[in-house]
């Protein structure tokens, strides 16, 4: 089972995810519903650098690939422009991540917590 932790501020803006746990659907290393978690959460934390403009090294992260282990932490101190397109690259990995675990339950959960 792969358990997903969103947290979010008082305006409802993500400022962490966790990930953590293999789902157990398929074989190890065939698991195409690990795969399309990895893939959303990891091409998100790609993105706050690449898309959004966020130094590498002010983006708290932790990558365990062997435990499926991925937790990401957004610096404090944002320009405007850089929370605004945080907001849209990590509200479209909230959208992909709840729609897995619409569709497979028993394998993921996602939980919100407010900082």
């Amino acid at each position: 089972m792969t358990k997903i932790t969103i947290l979010k501020n008082k305006i409802g803006s993500i400022v962490e995810y966790e990930v953590n746990g293999h789902t157990g659907f398929g074989a190890h290393g065939e698991d195409i519903l690990c795969a399309s978690i990895s893939i959303l959460s990891q091409t998100a934390l790609i993105s706050l650098n690449e898309v959004c403009g966020i130094n590498e090294k002010d983006i708290t992260y932790l990558i365990d690939d062997n435990k499926g282990y991925l937790k990401v932490s957004l610096p404090q101190k944002l320009s405007i422009e850089q929370m605004e397109k945080a907001d849209i690259v990590l509200k479209t990995m909230e959208v992909g991540l709840k729609g897995l675990t619409d569709i497979y339950p028993d394998y993921v959960t996602l939980k919100y917590r407010e900082v």
